[in-house]
């Protein structure tokens, strides 16, 4: 059987760059590149005349950014888009623009022949992940004041041996943003792998923050689980918790990886399932691959409540769909449900017990 290439269009300023990524994606199997252009208004004419299945595009770029160019071309001409950016504070933040702007994934920009090399693998794979990912017009931005976040405050009963645990890769970062910023305070402490670079973990813990009636960071290790406050895990690190006799503690480690992944779902899930009772929720988004699915199965068995992102709203649904297949997922809902379902489970238990394996 024949199986059609993912067609790739490169989107870079530096002809050095295009062609060190040309070099490196033509040799990937299942990659064809059909062009590359200097900037926007090049790559507007090749995505008429070329049809691309994805874009690689680079964000600081002459006449027109890439932030702007995404833009346009989700109210346009919708596509799947991949965006490579340099390592740097202000390009972490644009990272986060871009995502918001509809790209659906975001990877650090290599600075070298040497990395590109490196980077190709995952690269490919991200490539035709994106290729295949569902294309939604970037939502109304969240406001903080309409909706008064400060003052929306969870009134069902909570104990210090409740947790939350999410998990997302491929469009996670913008699903998990629509979910946590319908959140109230007082909940008890969430915990967050999404799969992201190093350089960009830290910027979108502080985005998200923005948006909701909570704490959102970076998670240190070392720290307290508080509850009101949500933890995504640093880029590069895995992040488990375990029980300090009063409190849940965070800790960071530079294991091997999980499905390819640090961090990994898998390794918080399973870290956190040592602990589990009824009194868990665990929700799993969208993503490419199977990180999650054998966490959230052993999360179910003791007990949590799991919710699986469908298949409708997920970018890509293979992390959510493999879980459900693994018979980890109690239900699976629309990203839009899932803040309600989560809530109604928690108001469902009128006196939690202090519940937990040692």
């Amino acid at each position: 059987m024949l199986f059609s290439k993912t067609k790739v269009l490169i989107v870079d300023d530096s002809a050095i760059v295009r062609q060190a990524l040309a070099k490196v994606l033509s040799r990937r199997s299942g990659i064809e590149v059909v062009g590359a252009a200097r900037d926007a208004y090049e790559a507007k004419e090749q995505i008429l005349r070329l049809k691309p299945d994805v874009l690689l595009l680079d964000i600081d770029m002459p006449r027109m950014d890439g932030i702007t160019f995404i833009k346009i071309l989700m109210q346009h001409h919708p596509m799947p888009v991949v965006v490579l950016s340099y390592l740097t504070r202000s390009g972490s933040n644009a990272a986060m623009e871009c995502a918001q702007a509809g790209a659906i994934e975001v990877m650090p920009k290599p600075s070298s022949d040497h990395e590109v090399a490196i980077l190709g693998d995952e690269l490919a794979m991200k490539l035709k992940a994106a290729a295949s990912a569902k294309i939604r017009r970037p939502s109304a931005p969240i406001s903080t004041q309409s909706s008064t976040p400060q003052n929306r405050v969870f009134s069902g009963s909570t104990n210090n041996r409740q947790l939350i645990l999410m998990g997302a890769s491929t469009g996670g970062t913008e699903a998990l943003k629509e979910l946590l910023a319908k959140l109230p305070a007082n909940l008890p402490p969430i915990l967050i792998v999404q799969h992201i670079p190093p350089e960009f973990s830290k910027a979108f813990a502080d985005r998200v923050n923005k948006y909701c009636p909570f704490k959102v960071k970076e998670a240190e290790n070392g720290e307290i689980a508080r509850p009101s406050h949500a933890y995504v895990a640093p880029g590069d690190y895995h992040m488990l918790t375990d029980w300090q006799g009063s409190h849940y503690q965070i800790k960071l480690n530079q294991g091997p990886s999980v499905w390819h992944q640090r961090p990994a779902v898998d390794t918080l899930f399973k870290s956190a399932a040592e602990y589990c009772d009824s009194s868990f929720v665990a929700a799993l988004l969208t993503g490419m691959g199977k990180d999650g699915a054998e966490g959230m199965k052993i999360l179910r068995e003791r007990g949590a409540y799991t919710i699986g992102q469908d298949e409708e709203t997920s970018a890509v649904y293979g992390m959510p769909k493999a879980a459900m297949e693994a018979g980890g997922v109690v239900d699976q809902l629309p990203l839009d449900k899932i803040s309600d379902a989560l809530l109604k489970h928690l108001r469902s238990l009128r006196s939690p017990r202090l519940a937990g394996r040692n």
